[in-house]
Formats: structure tokens, sequence, C-alpha cells
């Protein structure tokens, strides 16, 4: 009972590089949250249909497909430090692409800045995850994956907020507001890769490639990652997930806007207060692994979201839309949870395996566009969608998560 006391999440030499580890987590939220502002935005000024607009999803998470495994190669070569300062830079230059695709009122362009603005995210998380994970004792890197992630929520707040304040309430029809607004993003993010160049990173060990694990015999750590069969139903399970949060979040303003009647300014506000739920429930969640094992919680939330989508879908009004605000809440422990039980017990394999669980984001360049033509047709009934994404997951939570020994 002690040694649990004494375990803190994080190590005070580490504080400093903690938090700016953290702060990662905030700026890709940031980006990633804003395409689902552009998905509408596109709609009206570009004048493209919701299926053809769920390619803003595509392009984004397609690149976590692509980047995934070379960001992982690059972690594994060149370190954390590097890695970072590659997903910044890439970063940078997607956003100052805005420039020229507003300018030309080109979606294509569009597309290919967000696709290398996406890369640099996908960089981002292959690296940020078994950083933050190596940031402390093994015991405590679910809360501590948990905890960083609770930063993601704070920026997917903002980036709802900063969509509908600067892109919704542009006077005119154009994309200049857009333009404006990345450049300035793009500005930051240079600022912060300055910050982070002159940051010393020590030399790290992730904890899951030392761990024991009580519910393991006989793990093999030099077992190859296609045969730890926990570690493929994870890339699974996150691909199921990643796909039911994307079509999520990139039909939430169309479902406020044609259902609830409310403003798109309003309505990627509601979208912001969503989000926020989000951030609390990776906070609730942290703290309640303390007394819940991870994948419990995991199923429990899940199926939590699995009631709320049957309620959306029968487009009950008010019902339907705080059933809607509220599926973020339990969409909050899937992704970090999902990521950290698939990292358990792979030694030396652990940056690879990052890599796949990034790539495994290609779910979010998938069921959107699935949505968008059921959207067309009736956007309430699109939120069946999900509900297969999370069948999938509970399974994972109730039967596949367990790392085995291969015989």
């Amino acid at each position: 009972m002690e040694n649990k006391e004494k375990i803190g999440l994080t190590e005070k030499k580490y504080t400093l590089l903690f938090f700016l580890v953290c702060s990662l987590f905030l700026l890709w939220a940031i980006a990633i949250t804003m395409g689902d502002v552009l998905n509408k935005h596109f709609q009206d000024v570009l004048h493209i249909s919701k299926a053809k607009s769920g390619l803003v999803q595509f392009s984004m998470f397609g690149a976590y497909a692509i980047m995934g495994i070379p960001a992982g190669m690059f972690l594994k070569r060149y370190g954390y430090k590097n890695g970072v300062q590659l997903g910044l830079a890439l970063y940078a230059f997607g956003a100052l692409l805005f420039i020229p695709a507003s300018n030309y009122l080109s979606f294509n362009l569009f597309r290919v800045a967000l696709f290398i603005l996406s890369a640099g995210l996908a960089t981002l998380e292959t690296v940020a995850h078994p950083f933050v994970a190596a940031l402390g004792n093994e015991k405590t890197s679910d809360q501590r994956v948990n905890f960083a992630q609770g930063f993601n929520g704070l920026g997917a707040i903002l980036g709802p907020l900063l969509g509908g304040f600067f892109i919704f309430n542009e006077s005119s029809n154009g994309l200049d507001s857009v333009k404006i607004l990345y450049s300035c993003i793009a500005a930051f993010i240079i600022f912060y890769f300055i910050i982070f160049s002159v940051v010393k990173v020590p030399n790290l060990n992730d904890p899951h490639a030392e761990e024991t694990n009580s519910d393991v015999q006989n793990t093999n750590n030099d077992t190859p990652l296609y045969k730890q069969k926990h570690f493929i139903y994870a890339v699974i399970a996150q691909f199921f997930n990643i796909g039911a949060q994307a079509g999520t979040w990139a039909y939430f303003i169309n479902y406020t806007v044609e259902r609830m009647k409310y403003s798109e300014t309003t309505a990627s506000y509601y979208f912001s207060l969503s989000l926020g739920l989000m951030m609390i429930g990776r906070f609730v969640g942290t703290y309640l692994m303390k007394f819940i094992k991870p994948n419990i919680l995991l199923a429990a939330f899940t199926l939590c979201n699995v009631i709320l989508c049957v309620i959306i879908a029968q487009d009950l009004g008010m019902i339907s839309f705080v059933s809607l605000i509220s599926l973020n809440f339990f969409l909050s422990v899937m992704y970090p949870t999902i990521f950290s039980l698939g990292l358990k017990n792979l030694g030396n394999k652990v940056h690879q395996a990052s890599s796949f669980l990034v790539m495994a984001m290609f779910g979010g360049a998938v069921f959107p566009q699935l949505m968008g033509k059921i959207a067309e047709k009736n956007i309430a009934h699109s939120y069946y969608l999900p509900i297969v994404c999370y069948a999938v997951i509970l399974l994972f939570a109730l039967k596949l998560y367990k790392p085995k020994s291969n015989s």
C-alpha cells in the first residue's frame, strides 16, 4: 500500500518536459477539430455535398495511415526530440498552404494542405504517446496517457471555438478568415518548434518495454508484433474507434443546424461544449482508473455510447441533441485506453507498435464518407453507423485486450 502512494504521475526532473509533451496533445487537437468546422464551411462556400465534404476527414486521417510507419522509423532512429520537431515542421508547412488554397478557392489544394498538416499531426501522435508514457513509472503509464489526453480535450474545445468565431462569422462568402486563422496557427507552431529545440531530452526507456504484468504468463518480448494478438486487436479496435469519432464530429454541426435549427456559429459552440465534456471525461477516467481496470472502464463507456447513438437516431428533438452532446464524454477514454492496452508487454517493439496504432486512425478517413451518404437522406439515421464501431470496441474491452503468451 505504501509503495502505491509514493508513485506519482511523473517525476520532478521530468516536470517541464511532461508539460511540453502534454501541450503537443493540445496542439494537434486544435487542428483536428478545426477540420470538422471546415467540413461544414466548405459545404457552404465551395458548394460541395456532405459526402464530398467527408473528403476533408479522408485527407486528414489518410495522412495518419501513410505517415504512421515512417514516423515510427524516424522516432526509433532519431529519438523523441527530433520526432517532435519533424511533426511540428510538417504541421506549420501544411497550415501555411492554406494561404494559396484560400486565394484560389481550391478544395483539392485544401486537401493537400490538410494532408501535409495531418502528416505532422500523425508524427506528433506517434512520438507523444510513448514519450509521455516514458516520463514516469510503468504503474501510472495508463493514468499519464489519459492525463495528457486531457490536454487533447482542451485543444478540442479551442478548435470549434476558434472556427466558430473566425470562420462562421465571416461576413463574405469567401475564405479570407480561414487564411488568416491558419497563418496565425502556422506562426505559433513555428514559435513552439523553436522553444522545443532548446529543451534537453534525456535518454528515456518506455515503461511498456520493461513492464511485468500479473495477468501475463511467460510473455516473450521477442515475439513478432503480428503474433501479439492483443496488439492486433487493439489496432482493429482503434480503427473503429476513430471511425466512430470522426463520423460523429464531422456531422455534429450539420445535425445541429438541420435538426435543432441553430445557426452554424451556435452549432460550433455546442460542438465545443461537447468536446469540453470529452476533456472532463478524460480527467474523470484518469481518476476512475485508480479503482477500475482500464478495460472495464472502456467497456462501460462504450456501452453508454451505444445507447446514446440509438437515442440520437430516433430524432427526438432536445433529448437526441443532448445525447449527441454527451457522446464525447464517453468517447473520452477510448483512444488513450485502447492505445495503452495495445502497447502492453511489447518489449522493444513499442515504437513500431505505436506507429501501427496511429495508422489505425485511417478509420477516420473511411466512416465520415459512409455517414455522409446516409446523412444526405437522413442526418439522424447516420448515427446508427457508429454502433457498429462500438460493438467492435466492446468486444476488445471484454475479451481481446489481454496479452497472452504465444507458443
